[in-house]
């Protein structure tokens, strides 16, 4: 099956939008040290993603949307990352007091941002960001973050799951190959999400 062949065969079963929501949140999910450190095992080459990322967050917090920083801290055996760590052995470079588990350059929470501590992929599996969301009146959850292929991907199935609107910003998401990046975006945008570019989500937030 060719490329125009697999979009026609999606579109003419996938091909919904559903739009923004009245109450929108925005989600960095694991801009971390590792995935800009070019020793390390998680090294993504993803300053792009972070960029982009950092405009939407301007952009946010000029009209007082909610922002929540999410970050991997491990207990230093691991053992609180269950199958998760035994499988994904770069998962030691998020075991607590490493460096790379920090935020990279031009990225610390600001004192009206919440950060969500998680330890598997998904930002809401065992966590309390569902809650805080709610208890903000959030209707709608904008992410970002790292990777494509796993965290963000899995933070945006349990964001439906939960009832959320979800969009996922396509500049402002990264992995280290372009293949699972698109072929990510692609499959969440069919499935479970609005993927939408920077500019258009600039023009969202711009409007609110």
């Amino acid at each position: 099956m060719t490329d125009t062949d697999l979009k026609a065969n999606y579109a003419a079963a996938y091909n919904n939008r559903i739009g923004f929501g009245k109450k929108p949140a925005l989600i960095l999910i694991d801009f971390v040290q590792a995935y800009f450190e070019p020793s390390s095992p998680l090294y993504a080459g993803v300053d792009a993603a972070l960029a982009s990322a950092l405009r939407i967050r301007s952009a946010a917090q000029a009209k007082a949307m909610p922002v929540i920083l999410t970050g991997v801290v491990l207990h230093r055996s691991g053992l609180d990352g269950g199958r998760f760590f035994q499988k994904a052995k770069p998962l030691a470079c998020f075991t607590a007091g490493n460096p790379l588990g920090a935020w990279p350059e031009g990225l610390a929470p600001c004192p009206d941002e919440f950060v969500v501590t998680k330890q598997y992929p998904s930002a809401f599996f065992g966590t309390s960001l569902a809650p805080l969301l709610v208890s903000m009146g959030v209707d709608n959850v904008i992410l970002t973050g790292l990777t494509t292929s796993g965290c963000v991907r899995a933070s945006c199935v349990d964001a439906m799951s939960h009832g959320f609107i979800t969009t996922v910003v396509s500049d402002a998401c990264g992995d280290r190959h372009p293949a699972p990046h698109e072929a990510n975006l692609f499959d969440m945008n069919a499935k479970y999400a609005d993927v939408v570019t920077e500019a258009e989500i600039l023009d969202f937030i711009a409007s609110l």
